[in-house]
């Protein structure tokens, strides 16, 4: 469960105040997936970050009491200067797992032959992004959370053999999914809300919080 309780967040531009989020509660079940629509720009990143722990709400109480993955393809929580070997063993222990079954695993998803044992900051962007991927694939959450912007890899293999166990995983775990487009959120949720000027107007259905999310961009 993820549960946020009169939480607030705002930054400062440099010219006003931006607020993402004032005095929102809201909570997420374990077996209710859920979608959460918004334009680009209105904090979508912020919220998700959140729910991760990455990022602190100025206001309020955030409380897990689920196994909560990081945003999918987060590229965070590494160390550049440390190989992958040295990063994956170094994840594996902070969330108790196997240091060699966690190795194993990222460096046959990742299948980036020899750099799995260079430096991280020797990575290509797409190499990168396939080695967090695997590392977060590596693994098992209760709550997988899925952010749009988060940056992809564009190696067709990779996609196609990491999308089938991630598909697999999700048929089994919450989903949280944040998007600026309805469609992303169909192959994911039923349940979804609108993130709208600092409030998160929450839905029992996807075609509810679609409705109000066109009022709200179109207006």
């Amino acid at each position: 469960m993820i549960e946020f309780t009169n939480v607030s967040k705002s930054f400062w531009t440099g010219t006003q105040r931006k607020v993402i989020l004032d005095r929102v509660s809201f909570r997420v079940e374990l077996g209710r997936s859920l979608g959460v629509l918004a334009p680009n720009g209105t904090g979508k990143t912020t919220l998700i970050n959140m729910m991760a722990g990455l990022e602190k709400p100025d206001e309020g109480t955030i409380t897990r009491t689920s196994r909560i993955s990081f945003p999918l393809g987060f590229m965070g929580g590494v160390v550049n200067r440390h190989t992958g070997t040295e990063n994956a063993r170094y994840i594996a222990r902070l969330y108790g797992l196997d240091p060699d079954y966690v190795e194993a695993f990222a460096r046959w998803m990742a299948d980036i032959e020899e750099y799995f044992d260079m430096p991280l900051g020797t990575y290509s962007a797409g190499m990168r992004a396939r080695f967090t991927f695997a590392l977060m694939l590596a693994l098992d959450f209760d709550i997988y959370l899925i952010d749009e912007g988060m940056p992809a890899t564009t190696d067709v293999a990779f996609n196609k053999r990491a999308g089938a166990i991630l598909r697999e995983r999700l048929e089994k775990a919450t989903v949280v999914v944040v998007s600026h487009q309805a469609e992303t959120l169909q192959r994911f949720c039923r349940s979804a809300a609108v993130l709208s000027h600092g409030q998160l107007h929450m839905f029992d259905t996807l075609e509810e919080a679609k409705r109000l999310y066109d009022y709200e961009t179109q207006s």
